[in-house]
């Protein structure tokens, strides 16, 4: 056996590995830190076996800062939720002295947000700063692709063919005419004017109505949720409604200018009446043909089911667009409820699970008005299963 293959091979059993020799300084801080969290390994100066973070903070401390010394960024994320899951070490998020070395993520904001009413004053600003820091990360990925996609909609599903001379798109005009060319004359002749459609400085031309289940499976999906809404809410011609749910209903739509107050305003966790949400949602409904209502929820339904489907099948016979995101995350396959999935989708609400870096495509087909069941199965998202 090669050096190196019996290193990875110490390092992986631990304290088990019995005689298969010593490690190096970097490599017993490597196995101190694994053994600490997940036990099984090594031994301490007195020869018994040790492992266990403890509950003080210069302990906690000094095991941050060995995992973020010797392991990479997804490994270092990967640790953290297991010493809070495994461990129970909520203190963790609670001490700023330790917050701000934590390595920040979209699930370590879930966390923080749920944890957001028992954090103490002196922690509060910290945990703001690593919001933060993980919102601006998500919203430098995603909000230009979120913005070109709902532009390009908008533009697409709104022009006419009777426009007036000022609102003529002339390249679009010529090439669509080009089957009109007269060589004789070396001109095309103009029979279908192609512009779009002008609005007043105050309409929107689509309204977009989040619904977004806060019960705690959901955190991820109210992170992106709350970056993606304050990214509407900036797009003049379109009116966005932000509102979170579990047993209550909260309009958020006010602080969509800020994702961080979004996000701390919301209090994950609790029971869910998805029939209560939607009929807040049909309230806010007044222009159903151009209107997209996007509910994200496991659809694990603690109101009445009847209700809502009821609900459902008038939104989609008035014309809004219903899309049912089971997850808006990129954790894999989620947990639902696949019967509530299955009955939304024949009722024209498509449910499917969406990753973040397509949400942009997937509402600029809702916004077009395209066949969004048609869409999530040519993107490979298995609708109403």
């Amino acid at each position: 056996m090669t050096d190196e293959r019996q290193r990875r091979w110490r390092l992986l059993l631990g304290g088990a590995a019995g005689e298969m020799g010593g490690l190096g300084e970097d490599d017993q801080r490597r196995d101190g830190a694994l053994t600490s969290l997940y036990g099984g390994g090594g031994e301490g100066q007195d020869g018994k076996r040790s492992a266990g973070l403890g509950s003080s903070s210069p302990v906690l401390h000094r095991w941050l800062g060995d995992v973020r010394t010797y392991f990479p960024t997804s490994v270092v994320q990967v640790m953290q939720r297991d010493a809070v899951e495994r461990l129970g070490l909520n203190k963790l998020l609670l001490e700023p002295e330790l917050l701000s070395t934590v390595e920040p993520d979209v699930r370590l904001v879930g966390t923080l947000v749920s944890l957001s009413k028992a954090i103490p004053a002196r922690t509060r600003e910290t945990a703001r700063a690593v919001v933060r820091k993980v919102v601006e990360d998500v919203e430098r990925k995603l909000a230009d692709r979120l913005l070109a996609a709902v532009h390009g909609a908008i533009d697409r599903s709104k022009r006419t063919h009777r426009p007036r001379l000022s609102d003529v798109d002339w390249a679009t005009t010529i090439r669509a005419n080009l089957k009109n060319y007269q060589p004789a004359q070396n001109t095309v002749v103009v029979s279908d004017l192609i512009g779009r459609q002008r609005r007043s400085r105050t309409a929107s031309l689509r309204d977009v109505v989040l619904l977004v289940d806060q019960s705690g499976s959901m955190a991820e999906s109210v992170v992106y949720s709350a970056v993606f809404g304050a990214v509407l809410a900036s797009i003049r011609a379109v009116d966005t409604k932000l509102v979170v749910f579990d047993t209550e209903v909260v309009d958020l739509t006010e602080t969509l200018d800020d994702p961080v107050d979004v996000l701390f305003s919301t209090q994950l966790g609790g029971g869910t009446d998805i029939n209560r949400a939607v009929a807040y949602g049909q309230s806010l409904i007044k222009r159903p043909a151009d209107s997209v209502m996007v509910l994200i929820s496991d659809l694990f339904e603690g109101g009445v089911a009847g209700e809502l489907l009821r609900r459902v099948r008038e939104l989609v016979a008035s014309g809004v667009t219903v899309v049912v995101l089971l997850a808006l995350s990129d954790s894999g396959a989620p947990a639902y409820d696949h019967e509530l999935a299955a009955r939304l989708s024949e009722l024209g609400a498509p449910a499917f699970a969406c990753t973040p870096d397509r949400f942009p495509d997937l509402l600029a087909a809702a916004l077009r008005r395209d066949d969004v069941a048609t869409w999530a199965e040519e993107a490979g998202m298995a609708v109403g299963r």
